[in-house]
């Protein structure tokens, strides 16, 4: 199979907290337990694949989209994975104005000719019932935008892939309540490489 470039954009959940430091936070290569990312997961599923971990703790939607040429654009991937917008969800930001950010992230892409798959917010443990609302309303407008955008973006729901059984809003397993463990970025992997196969489909006729 041919050699595949991608980029992981987001936040500490990409970076691989709170097991593992990225490289843009660990220069050159990330620190700490190699597991504690999907990153990693998705190279041992896919050994050509080469995953670039661009994700940094605590950033929110319109930080990391500060980030995108600089981080995916020169990097030329076939796919950028993004999920982004639970620091703004924490910090008391609206749906809306991270749904603006996304949207912004994935014109991006599409002008690069870039793939995405879009992730959607993974829980927290301690979050309120209003941002779970408004995590389940930004992970909707995703779903929503990856549909209308069939030919460039592919939807992925990681909340769920990281969810407890019955409990869509807590993580099945986390060192923290806030992030998941190895065994939860394994299955955020599982629910991701079907996800970045169809979307390296959809690179070749972007390009």
């Amino acid at each position: 199979m041919a050699a595949a470039t991608i980029v992981a954009l987001g936040d500490s959940t990409t970076a691989g907290a709170p097991g593992f430091m990225s490289p843009i936070e660990a220069p050159p290569d990330g620190a700490g337990d190699v597991e504690s990312q999907y990153a990693y997961w998705l190279m041992m599923a896919q050994s050509h694949w080469r995953v670039l971990i661009r994700g940094v703790n605590g950033e929110r939607s319109d930080q990391i989209r500060a980030r995108f040429s600089r981080d995916v654009a020169e990097a030329r991937p076939e796919v950028v994975v993004i999920i982004a917008g639970v620091n703004d969800v924490y910090q008391g930001r609206s749906a809306e104005s991270v749904e603006r950010e996304l949207e912004l992230m994935y014109d991006a892409a599409r002008a690069a000719k870039i793939a995405v798959v879009a992730g959607t917010i993974i829980p927290y443990d301690s979050a309120s019932a209003d941002a779970n609302a408004r995590m389940h309303a930004i992970n909707e407008w995703i779903a929503a935008y990856a549909a209308g955008h069939s030919g460039s973006v592919v939807f992925c729901d990681t909340r769920a892939a990281v969810a407890a059984p019955g409990q869509p809003d807590r993580l099945v397993s986390s060192p923290d309540g806030l992030h998941p463990s190895p065994e939860g970025y394994r299955l955020m992997a599982a629910a991701l490489e079907p996800a970045v196969l169809a979307a390296l489909a959809k690179a070749q006729a972007l390009r």
